[in-house]
């Protein structure tokens, strides 16, 4: 089985709603393409959250953050889950499958579905880095 199905499996017993974007198979795959597809869903309103699966957690993360609006998060243990939701709002968990066991990700993954954005003092970093981030897509364009 692979491992995306295992953790879909238990969060469909928490009674989350999931659309799954793949991979669906063990075949080689490119990153880039299924970091890019979960990030424009939340980006666009699609889903809520995000949570993407690859070797370490750091690859898929790079991408998705080229996404406007997207605050994805590397997690490896509950505390930088716990503060990439409370202090940072991050829409969109990245855990490293060989970097983690299925036991510790599904830990992670109920850390950062659990947590709350604390707003206040966080809000006004967070406003700053929307600035750099409309910044550059002004320059851009």
């Amino acid at each position: 089985m692979l491992f995306h199905n295992i953790l879909i499996k238990y969060l469909l017993e928490k009674g989350y709603q999931i659309t799954d974007a793949g991979t669906f198979d063990e075949k080689q795959c490119d990153y880039p393409d299924f970091a890019k597809l979960v990030a424009k869903s939340v980006s666009k309103g699609d889903n809520d959250y995000g949570i993407l699966i690859d070797a370490t957690g750091i690859p898929s993360a790079i991408v998705a953050n080229k996404i406007k609006g997207i605050r994805a998060a590397t997690c490896y243990n509950t505390f930088s889950a716990r503060s990439s939701r409370a202090h940072n709002n991050a829409n969109v968990l990245v855990v490293g499958a060989k970097a983690l066991g299925e036991e510790s990700i599904k830990l992670i993954i109920d850390e950062w579905l659990s947590t709350q954005f604390e707003g206040g003092r966080h809000q006004k970093r967070l406003d700053k880095i929307s600035d750099i981030e409309n910044e550059i897509v002004n320059r851009a364009n």
